[in-house]
C-alpha cells in the first residue's frame, strides 16, 4: 500500500479510519482510543465544542500534529443552520473542511437529503471542502458529487444503532456511480462491520459510538483500525470466486506443492 492511504480534496490521510470524539467517559479515554486506532482524521461537533478556549475543551485533547480536524454540523435540522455552523467553525479557526449533516427526522436521525444538497452547493461556493453525510441512495450520492462534494458519506445504518451494513447492494451501487471517495458513515457496530465495508470497496469508514460505547473503547479502537486495514488489503487482493461445490486445496494433478495446506 502507498504511504498516502486516502485523499479528500487537498487533504491526505494516512489512515482510512475516521473517528468521532463524542460519548467517551473522559477526555483521557478518548485520547487513548484515538492513539490506539491509528486514525489520522478526527471529527468534532462545532456546536458541542467550547470555542473560546477559556475553559478546558475537547480541542485541548486532539493533537493537531497527529490529527486532521474535521468539524461537523451535528445537531442541525435546516440548511441555514448547517451553513451557519460550518462558517462559525471556520471563523473560529477549526478548518475549511466540514462534515456536513442536515438531519431530517428527530427519531431516526436520518438526513434531509434535499437540504443537504442545497447546503453542499452553498458551502462549496464558499470555499469549503464538503464531506456530506447522506443516506445510501446512489442517485443522491451522484448529485452530491456533481454539486462539488469532496466525497460522499452514506450511512450503513441509523446513527449509533450498531446494526452494521444493512444494504450492501446500495453501497456497491454508490461505489459504481461516483468517482469521489466513498466513506461509510454511521451504523457500524463492531470490527467485522468495518471490514465488510472495506471489502465492498469503500474508501474509508467513519465511526464513533461503536468505539465509545464499547466495554473497552481502547481495545475496540485498535480492533477497528486493524479491521479497516485488513478489509482494504482483502479488497485490493481480490477474493476468490465463490463456488457451489467443494474444491480440494491439495489437488492430485497440477504443480507439486502448490495448494498444500
Amino acid at each position: 500500500m502507498s504511504a498516502v492511504a486516502l485523499k479528500i480534496g487537498k487533504f491526505e490521510l494516512r489512515s482510512r479510519l475516521i473517528l468521532g470524539t463524542g460519548k467517551y467517559a473522559s477526555f483521557g479515554e478518548m485520547e487513548k482510543a484515538l492513539e490506539a486506532s491509528g486514525a489520522h482524521m478526527v471529527t468534532v461537533a462545532v456546536r458541542r465544542v467550547n470555542l473560546d478556549r477559556s475553559k478546558e475543551s475537547l480541542l485541548d485533547h486532539v493533537d493537531p500534529k497527529k490529527h486532521i480536524l474535521l468539524p461537523n454540523t451535528a445537531g442541525c435540522y435546516t440548511k441555514e443552520d448547517a451553513v451557519r455552523v460550518a462558517r462559525l467553525g471556520r471563523a473560529a479557526g477549526l478548518s475549511s473542511l466540514v462534515k456536513l449533516e442536515v438531519i431530517g427526522d428527530e427519531k431516526t436521525l436520518l438526513p434531509d437529503t434535499q437540504a443537504l444538497l442545497e447546503a453542499t452547493k452553498e458551502l462549496v461556493k464558499d470555499g469549503f471542502t464538503v464531506m456530506p453525510y447522506t443516506n445510501d441512495d446512489p442517485i443522491m450520492a451522484k448529485r452530491l458529487e456533481e454539486a462539488g462534494a469532496a466525497c460522499v458519506m452514506p450511512l450503513a445504518a441509523p446513527i449509533g444503532s450498531g446494526q452494521g451494513i444493512l444494504n450492501r447492494l446500495n453501497i456497491r451501487f454508490i461505489l459504481e456511480k461516483v468517482k469521489v471517495p466513498v466513506i461509510v458513515d454511521a451504523g457500524v457496530g463492531t470490527a467485522s462491520d468495518a471490514a465488510v465495508a472495506m471489502e465492498l470497496g469503500a474508501d474509508g469508514v467513519l465511526m464513533n459510538t461503536a468505539i465509545a460505547a464499547s466495554k473497552d473503547p481502547v481495545k475496540m479502537a485498535e480492533a477497528m483500525g486493524l479491521a479497516v486495514r485488513a478489509g482494504r488489503l482483502a479488497y485490493e487482493a481480490g477474493r476468490m470466486e465463490k463456488k457451489l461445490y467443494a474444491s480440494a486445496s491439495s489437488p492430485v494433478a497440477g504443480r507439486v506443492g502448490v495448494g498444500v495446506t
